[in-house]
């Protein structure tokens, strides 16, 4: 076994919030994708598709919430320099 210690990959905030809208556009697209299948689904897959997308738009919040976070570390940095 070795024992070379693995450094962090660095944070490049360059590319974070097209990699953050990607993320918002692909979990949308599934949200709608489980929405159309559930014309074709049991009950019991329309109730799993259900929680799945309450998880799915959950999700969708909180990279809102990174996006805007994005922001205010872009306006700051602006403005500090």
């Amino acid at each position: 076994m070795s024992n070379h210690s693995q450094k962090p990959k660095p944070d490049h905030r360059r590319d974070n919030l097209k990699k953050i809208q990607e993320n918002i556009e692909n979990t949308l697209e599934n949200i709608q994708e489980a929405e159309h299948s559930m014309e074709t689904a049991s009950e019991f897959q329309e109730e799993e598709i259900r929680r799945k997308n309450a998880r799915r738009r959950q999700s969708v919040e909180g990279m809102r919430d990174e996006v805007r976070d994005e922001h205010e570390h872009m306006k700051r940095k602006k403005n500090n320099k």
